[in-house]
C-alpha cells in the first residue's frame, strides 16, 4: 500500500532523530547515510516505491499511523477470567514509540516483581523475563498483517500473560518450524530491515530462540507458541501467581485506598466492585478485602441485592 497523501513534515517524523541514534550507534548504517535529509534516508531504507512512500514508513516513524491504517496500535488488559476484563489500555504512536511504551506499562502497571535480596542487594524478579517479553512483542509487530486492522492484543492474568498477534504462517510451514532453526522471512520485511538497523532484532530468524534462551536463563517455564487461523498466540506461565507475590499493603496504604473507595461510592453509589477495581487499577481481591473492612468499621453499607442494589457511605456525626 503507498501513500501519496502523505508528505515529509518534520513534526509528523519526530521518530527518524532515535531511530538515526540507535542505527549509528549499530554501525548496521554509515554515518554518511545517516546524516542525508529524511526523503534520502527512507529511500536507503527502501520505504519509497516510485515516488510514493510505503505503508511502513508511516508505521515506523509518523506521529500518528492510525489516520493511514487502522489497528495500528497494541491492546492491553487485566483478566480475572476470560469474560471478566478488569482495566486496560492502549498503546498509540510509532512502533519505536509502541515499543518504548509498552514495555514502560507492562513492568510498571500490569506485572509485579518479587522482591528478594542477594546480601545488601535488592533484586526484583518478574514473572516474564523482560527480555522474554520484549522479543515476544517485536516479533508480533514484525510479523503482523496490518490490512487486517486488529491490533496486537495483550492479556494479563494472575498466572499467565499472552501476547496475540494477527499473522500468517508461510505455506507449508507449521508451530514445529518457527520452533527449530529456520530462514528469516517477515511478514514485513520493511520493518524488518529498519529495527535490524537500529538492533532491535537480529535477521536471522532467531526471535524465538531469543525468546526461549531469556527464559531458561532467569529459569522460567518456555512459552507456548500456538496459531489458530486467526493469528498467533505466545503464552508465558508464571513461576508464582502476581497475586502471591503482591505485596501487603501498609497501614498508611490500606487507609489511603479505603479513602479513595469512600469517595468513588460517595459518589457513584450503584457502582460495582469490579468497576472500582477497573478505576483504580487494583485487583477485585484487594477491593473486596478493604469494602468487608469498611463494612465491619461501619464507614458503609450494602443497601438491596448485588444487582440493583447500591452502596450507602454512612456519614460520621461530629
Amino acid at each position: 500500500m503507498l501513500f501519496p497523501q502523505v508528505g515529509l513534515k518534520s513534526e509528523d517524523l519526530s521518530s527518524l532523530d532515535q531511530f538515526r541514534k540507535l542505527a549509528l550507534k549499530s554501525n548496521r548504517l554509515d554515518k554518511e547515510t545517516l546524516q542525508e535529509s529524511d526523503k534520502n534516508l527512507l529511500d536507503k531504507l527502501h520505504l519509497y516505491s516510485g515516488k510514493y512512500l510505503k505503508k511502513a514508513a508511516a508505521l515506523l516513524f509518523y506521529n500518528d499511523p492510525e489516520k493511514y491504517i487502522t489497528g495500528a496500535y497494541i491492546k492491553i488488559g487485566f483478566f480475572e477470567t476470560d469474560s471478566e476484563l478488569i482495566y486496560q489500555d492502549e498503546v498509540h504512536g510509532n512502533l519505536f514509540e509502541q515499543i518504548d511504551k509498552i514495555m514502560d506499562l507492562v513492568f510498571t502497571k500490569y506485572l509485579r516483581a518479587y522482591i528478594s535480596y542477594d546480601g545488601i542487594y535488592r533484586v526484583e524478579t518478574f514473572p516474564v523475563p523482560k527480555e522474554a517479553f520484549r522479543e515476544g512483542i517485536l516479533n508480533a509487530i514484525a510479523h503482523k498483517d496490518y490490512a487486517s486492522g486488529v491490533p496486537i492484543q495483550i492479556s494479563v492474568y494472575d498466572d499467565k500473560l499472552m501476547i496475540f498477534n494477527n499473522g500468517y504462517l508461510h505455506s507449508g510451514w507449521t508451530i514445529t518450524t518457527l520452533l527449530e532453526k529456520h530462514s528469516s522471512q517477515p511478514y514485513n520485511p520493511d520493518i524488518a530491515n529498519a529495527f535490524f538497523r537500529a538492533t532491535l532484532i537480529e535477521t536471522w530468524g532467531r526471535g524465538i530462540e531469543k525468546i526461549q534462551n531469556a527464559c531458561k536463563k532467569e529459569g522460567f517455564p518456555l512459552p507456548e507458541i500456538s496459531f489458530d487461523g486467526s493469528g498467533f498466540w505466545l503464552k508465558f506461565t508464571y513461576k508464582e501467581s502476581l497475586s502471591r507475590i503482591a505485596p501487603e499493603m501498609t497501614e498508611e496504604m490500606s487507609e489511603e485506598m479505603s479513602d479513595i473507595i469512600i469517595r468513588i461510592l460517595r459518589k457513584n453509589p450503584a457502582m460495582s466492585l469490579k468497576e472500582v477495581a477497573q478505576l483504580v487499577h487494583k485487583s477485585s481481591r484487594t477491593i473486596e478485602r478493604t469494602v468487608k473492612k469498611l463494612k465491619k468499621d461501619g464507614k458503609i453499607d450494602r443497601i438491596g441485592p448485588k444487582k440493583g442494589g447500591y452502596w450507602k457511605v454512612i456519614e460520621e456525626v461530629n
